[in-house]
């Protein structure tokens, strides 16, 4: 199904992987430790797959920064760069964009994105429910803080 956020981003919404577990791919926190996706079970996970070189992947940023801090409690939300050059550009990338609600994860190896399955471009968005099972993914950009993402947040419960 096609979404249209109000600035022109275009993205496609897929139930092709519903039920698939969450990959145990490894990446890495802002701390340098290892990081799973099982380390957020118990609660709906986001996960945004994104790289500081992809126009529509900075463009959604904000967005789902702010979505992170309306979201609290309730679904956990990541972004998980896929940059070759790991941290510094993350880094960089969060403190001029003014992005305070995400931990800047890497994962400069790509590991999580070969392992979620498909051929996948960035970004691509994957919504697991409280047991780490997919339940629908977004392939492209979006505005996360829209009413129409609340409603599709609400399948994980």
């Amino acid at each position: 199904m096609g979404l249209e956020s109000a600035n022109g981003l275009r993205a496609t919404l897929t139930y092709a992987y519903r039920g698939r577990p969450a990959p145990a791919a490894a990446f890495t926190g802002a701390d340098g430790r290892d990081v799973s996706l099982s380390d957020y079970a118990g609660r709906p996970l986001l996960v945004n797959l994104w790289a500081t070189w992809c126009a529509p992947c900075k463009a959604e940023m904000p967005t789902l920064d702010a979505l992170a801090q309306l979201e609290e409690g309730r679904v956990s939300v990541i972004a998980v760069s896929q940059d070759l050059q790991g941290r510094k550009p993350v880094n960089a990338f969060f403190t001029a964009a003014q992005i305070g609600n995400l931990e800047p994860f890497t994962d400069r190896d790509n590991a999580l994105l070969g392992a979620i399955g498909g051929n996948p471009a960035l970004p691509v968005t994957i919504l697991y429910d409280a047991d780490g099972k997919e339940v629908w993914r977004v392939i492209g950009g979006l505005e996360w803080d829209d009413a129409e993402v609340s409603k599709l947040l609400a399948e994980a419960s």
